[in-house]
Order: structure tokens, then sequence, then C-alpha cells
């Protein structure tokens, strides 16, 4: 299962390279490009924490400055524009999936452990 998870984890970090990177024609639109950003670095790092669970810090500090490279990068890019709050909203969206997954996390060893409080 942790392969699969680590293999969705690099698959949608390629696809949010593209997407950020790729000529503004190239980009997907499916909603609100504020929705469409949380929700794309929300499952980031949720799945992220989840695929390593053992560097949790780590995993939040690499979604945040993934969030931070790639919006830089579109000020690299002919068609694209890099703004402090596109990279905020991205870095929200990261850490709340962050969030989400050490909630899952606690469960799931609490449960594991036989705590039942």
């Amino acid at each position: 299962m942790r392969t699969l998870l680590r293999l969705a984890v690099w698959t949608l970090l390629a696809a949010l390279m593209f997407v950020t990177l790729a000529p503004i024609g190239l980009r997907p639109e499916v909603g609100p490009a504020n929705l469409e950003r949380v929700l794309a670095y929300g499952g980031f790092g949720l799945l992220a924490t989840l695929a390593y669970p053992r560097q949790r810090l780590a995993v939040l500090l690499a979604v945040v400055a993934a969030a931070a490279l790639l919006e830089y990068g579109q000020v690299l890019t002919a068609t694209r524009h890099g703004r402090p709050t596109d990279f905020l909203v991205k870095a929200g969206g990261g850490a709340a999936g962050w969030l989400a997954a050490q909630a899952v996390l606690l469960v799931t060893e609490r449960g594991a452990s036989g705590d039942r409080r």
C-alpha cells in the first residue's frame, strides 16, 4: 500500500509541475482557480504525509517548498505569472492536507495499538 501511495505522490507532483509551469493555454480548468489550487495541494499534502509517515515535518516543509518553487518558476515562463497570494493558497492547501493526514494517522495508530480511551 505504501508503494502505491508513494507512486501517487510523485505522479501528483509531476502533474502539479506540468499544470503550474506549462504555457497557460495547456493548463486545464475545472473550477475556480483558488479552489483548484487548494484541492490539488491539499491532496498532495495528504498523500505525501500518508506515504512518508515517519518524515512528517519534512513532508510539510517539502510541500510548502514545492508550492514556493513552482510558483516562483512561473516568473521564469513567458505566459505565466507567480504571485505571493497564489503561493499562500497553495501552501495553505498543502498544510490543510498535511493536517488531515495527521488526523488519519492518529486514528489509525490508536486503532492499531488497541488504545480505546
